[in-house]
């Protein structure tokens, strides 16, 4: 699924009840991460939950990446990541204004500061692992 699918479908929701409940819903799509992947190394610093984030790339120079969390709404945070920076290049991933993809979904409003952070630590997480790959 693609940031458009997922914006669009936000949309489709009247209430933010039913837009937590697709967030979950995204989350619980997500590839299982291996248990021998969630180490001090790849845990993410700055989220109150749990998160365990491993990047990476591919023959073609675009990213890899699989993540998970112990909290089913912060899952679902990282399937919209997902779906924004996967299979993108370094270049492209640079170009992404994730302010204003946050702001559309409307987490800019619905989601409490620990999570914000939280989004942003993995955002920044993304961000330096593609600076210091370039």
């Amino acid at each position: 699924m693609n940031i458009k699918e997922i914006l669009d479908n936000f949309s489709l929701f009247d209430d933010w009840e039913d837009r937590y409940r697709y967030l979950i819903d995204l989350g619980g799509r997500l590839p299982p991460m291996a248990e021998a992947l969630k180490t001090e190394q790849s845990k993410v610093r700055g989220c109150m939950s749990q998160v365990w984030m491993v990047l990476g790339w591919d023959n073609s120079n675009r990213l890899t990446f699989i993540a998970d969390s112990d909290a089913q709404i912060v899952k679902g945070l990282i399937a919209i990541l997902n779906a924004i920076f996967e299979s993108k290049t370094a270049k492209e991933i640079e170009s992404v204004d994730i302010e204003d993809i946050f702001g559309k979904l409307g987490l800019d409003q619905h989601l409490s500061p620990n999570r914000r952070n939280g989004f942003f630590a993995m955002v920044e997480r993304i961000r330096s692992f593609t600076a210091d790959c370039r």
